[in-house]
This record gives C-alpha cells, sequence and structure tokens, in this order.
C-alpha cells in the first residue's frame, strides 16, 4: 500500500476529524467504481486504504463514542474486505453509515450516494 505509505499518526492527527472522515470517504468513493468481480483485487487494495485510514482515524479519535462507531463500522469493512466477490449494497450502506458519522460528512451523501 503505497498511497498513504508516508502518512503517520502525528501527521494525520493534524486533520480535523472531518477532514479525516471525508479523507476515508474519498477512499469508499473510489473503491465504488471497482465492484465488477474482475475488480476484486483493486477492490481490496481500496479497502486496504481504508483500513489504513481508519486505524490511524481511531487512533486519534478523542470520544470513546465515536472510537467505539468507528471500530464497529471497521468490522463492516473487514467483512467486505475478505468477501469473495464485491457486494455494492453493502459497500453502499457501509459508505453512508461513514458519512452519516459526521455533519460536514454528511452534506456529501446528496452528492456521492443519492442520484
Amino acid at each position: 500500500m503505497t498511497q498513504h505509505a508516508g502518512l503517520d499518526a502525528e501527521r494525520w492527527a493534524r486533520f480535523t476529524l472531518d477532514q479525516q472522515i471525508l479523507m476515508i470517504g474519498n477512499e469508499m468513493n473510489r473503491a465504488t467504481r471497482l465492484m465488477g468481480p474482475a475488480e476484486l483485487p483493486s477492490l481490496r487494495r481500496g479497502y486496504e486504504r481504508v483500513l489504513r485510514l481508519v486505524d490511524l482515524t481511531v487512533g486519534a479519535a478523542p470520544g470513546l463514542g465515536l472510537r467505539r462507531e468507528l471500530l464497529r463500522w471497521r468490522g463492516l469493512m473487514a467483512e467486505l474486505y475478505v468477501a469473495d466477490r464485491p457486494d455494492e449494497q453493502a459497500h453502499r450502506a457501509a459508505f453512508r453509515a461513514l458519512l452519516q458519522m459526521r455533519p460536514e460528512a454528511a452534506k456529501q451523501i446528496r452528492y456521492l450516494l443519492e442520484g
């Protein structure tokens, strides 16, 4: 995973929580275009990036409640990561749940998941 290889916890913690969630959402959006069976290796690499960013966010998350929700959401992503085939419906549901975690990110739902 080279895309975020230089990103460490200290640098990640400098971003606001809204920015962190939106950056995770950006990786989810990229993965949305990789739902074909032939794209599974690329989709998994995308999910690896998502999981990496979630781990960094959990490490920097100030509140126990948010940390708990992120860890639950991470479990959903881990299930998608190990699945035998892409599940577009589950992906979209997980993407929506991520964006709903923060009001600023939730504003993007209508652009990314509706229509």
